[in-house]
């Protein structure tokens, strides 16, 4: 699989934003229009894109779901890999994403709390439409919205989602998501040794370098979301690096 450089699209309250850490009130970025935001990324020349609904994650509320519907519409007319999370909380909640367009549903707290989801996802659609999301605190996968910490570690959780049959995890390193200081490439390397499946890595992205540490680790793509919000590189500059660097 060749690696890719994934722009995220946050949503909360309608619209396109950035936390720090993932805490409400602490917006960074805030765009009025998170569909034109995702079709710019698509122009810019993105395969992938990453929707967030942070409502859904938060408070369990869908009051971004109209906005979804529109950058899955829009982004299958123009061939787009278009992956979703935050507050898929039932078999319903992604199956409905999936029936509407989406490629890959993100499962997080539901997966912990409930694994054999995962199962039944991936048998009625494919483990290739099921991605898990581990998100890491202190060596320790964080959920709902990374308000709770659980017990478990990434790699435990890792492996246990593959026989279940996830097809893909992303993994986000909480202790450097969003902070713009770099990356830590030890957990996802950790992460990616331990399993078969794909694993997209997330958090901490600051500069170009930091995407090709990510690369070196064996990750199959990494999300990015505040270093392209707020210009410390430009998408079609992520893209040329890494083709400099295959040369």
């Amino acid at each position: 699989m060749e690696f890719e450089v994934i722009p995220a699209v946050d949503m909360r309250g309608g619209k396109c934003v950035q936390l720090v850490q993932g805490v409400p009130g602490s917006e960074m970025v805030s765009l009025d229009d998170p569909v034109a935001v995702a079709l710019d990324w698509v122009a810019q020349g993105a395969k992938t894109l990453h929707l967030i609904d942070l409502d859904g994650a938060l408070d369990g509320k869908r009051v971004n779901a109209p906005i979804i519907e529109k950058i899955v519409s829009a982004g299958k007319k123009r061939g787009v890999i278009i992956q979703i999370g935050g507050g898929i909380r039932s078999f319903e909640d992604a199956a409905h994403l999936l029936k509407l367009g989406a490629d890959r549903v993100i499962l997080s707290t539901a997966a912990l709390r409930e694994p054999e989801l995962v199962k039944r996802l991936a048998d009625e659609f494919g483990s290739v439409h099921i991605n898990v999301a581990l998100d890491s605190k202190n060596g320790k996968v964080a959920i709902e919205g990374w308000k709770k910490i659980s017990e478990f570690t990434a790699v435990a959780m890792g492996r246990k989602f593959e026989k279940l049959g996830a097809g893909t995890l992303l993994f986000t390193n909480i202790d450097t998501e969003g902070l713009m200081k770099g990356v830590d490439p030890e957990p996802t390397a950790e992460l990616v040794k331990a399993v078969n499946i794909p694993v997209i890595a997330s958090g901490g992205i600051t500069t170009l370098r930091d995407i090709l540490t990510i690369r070196a680790t064996g990750a199959c793509g990494v999300v990015v979301g505040s270093a392209l919000y707020t210009g410390k590189f430009t998408y079609p500059e992520a893209l040329n690096i890494l083709k400099e660097r295959q040369k």
